[in-house]
């Protein structure tokens, strides 16, 4: 594990999230705003924003109350997911 100043990270930045893509752990440390973990985004990852989330939700909504839904049991959405 390597812990770095924010500065430090500022300095460097290509060098340590090459060093997170390849795995190593990078923490940054901040007088100010705490210590966080820098890790790469994967594709088991999603990353959205608030209004795209609110959108998918909101056409699920919609969906439900024009009855264009359809009930699997647990059983078919395991199989459904590859699980």
């Amino acid at each position: 594990m390597l812990v770095i100043s924010t500065r430090e990270f500022r300095e460097k930045q290509g060098t340590y999230l090459n060093m997170a893509k390849e795995g190593e752990d990078v923490i940054l440390k901040s007088r100010g705003s705490g210590s966080f973990k820098i890790v790469p985004v994967t594709d088991d990852d999603t990353l959205m924003s608030k209004e795209e989330l609110d959108a998918i939700i909101e056409r699920g909504l919609k969906n439900i109350r024009e009855g264009k839904t359809k009930r699997y049991t647990m059983e078919e959405l395991r199989i459904k997911m590859g699980l």
